[in-house]
């Protein structure tokens, strides 16, 4: 029993101490806060405006803005967390994680948690320009009921990081296009700006594989009621995304397994520009 305690209190410590580096580190550089806050929300500003150039339902005016907060936490678990290994690799520091006596998910975990309170302050700024300054509608009658439903969201977006990042990190140098690749089309995948429901049968592709597909629609849902053109019901979406979580957890701690063997055996750990 004791030695279970010291386990849980050595990776408690090492996912507070990796979650600590990411917080501090985003607040050291004030041009960074400006980049990663400011700027990104220009985007979405363009497609409100467009939609309401249009002369579109109001309703696609939150369509944007709760997509471009979504949007901040897609970036974090792309960027920061599956190609984030890969960083600490041709700045000399993996040798550390994988010799320390924690385990590798404890530094994912504070990873995790850094990042989603890193991308937060993006997302916050961004949601609150829309209900203050471009008064999208929303009901918040259900809003604790979208709150647990964007909370489950994260969980099984940064599940998938975690499974991302031991492939980003056997993958190598091509690390870089990669990520590239798996950025701009889950904007049109996920429905960002737009009712999934629009990409017709292909609409279950997104569902499957993307859980920002299943929180945007579910989230839309209880903030908007019957408006915002639902592809599947909030309870059987909720459903899936915990299913999603318990998968990428799941498939994430094997396939770390399997990619750090083979790493080491191809010598693909400790050489920078491989």
């Amino acid at each position: 029993m004791r030695r279970l305690r010291d386990w849980l209190v050595l990776n408690a410590r090492a996912a507070m101490g990796r979650g600590y580096v990411r917080i501090m580190g985003s607040m050291r550089e004030p041009s960074w806060i400006l980049s990663d806050t400011i700027l990104p929300i220009l985007g979405m500003l363009a497609y409100v405006y467009i939609y309401r150039g249009l002369g579109a339902p109001r309703v696609y005016e939150t369509f944007a803005v709760l997509g471009g907060l979504m949007l901040a936490y897609w970036i974090s678990v792309l960027w920061s967390m599956a190609a984030q290994f890969y960083w600490e690799k041709q700045m000399g520091n993996l040798e550390f994680y994988f010799t320390a006596p924690c385990s590798r998910f404890s530094i994912l975990t504070g990873m995790a948690v850094g990042g989603m309170i890193w991308a937060s302050t993006r997302a916050m700024v961004g949601f609150a320009l829309g209900i203050f300054v471009l008064h999208v509608p929303m009901d918040f009658t259900r809003a604790p009921q979208a709150l647990l439903v964007f909370l489950l969201t994260l969980a099984a977006l940064y599940a998938l990081g975690m499974w991302l990042s031991s492939l980003f990190l056997l993958w190598g140098r091509e690390v870089w296009h990669l990520a590239n690749a798996f950025q701009e089309p889950v904007y049109l995948a996920s429905g960002l700006y737009f009712p999934v429901r629009a990409l017709g049968p292909y609409a279950f592709l997104a569902f499957a594989v993307l859980p920002l597909s299943l929180g945007l629609d579910a989230m839309r849902q209880l903030l908007l009621g019957p408006s915002a053109h639902p592809f599947l019901s909030v309870r059987l979406e909720i459903a899936l995304l915990a299913v999603s979580l318990a998968l990428f957890v799941a498939i994430a701690a094997t396939s770390w397994r399997v990619m750090e063997e083979r790493s080491k055996r191809e010598g693909r750990l400790t050489l920078r520009w491989q």
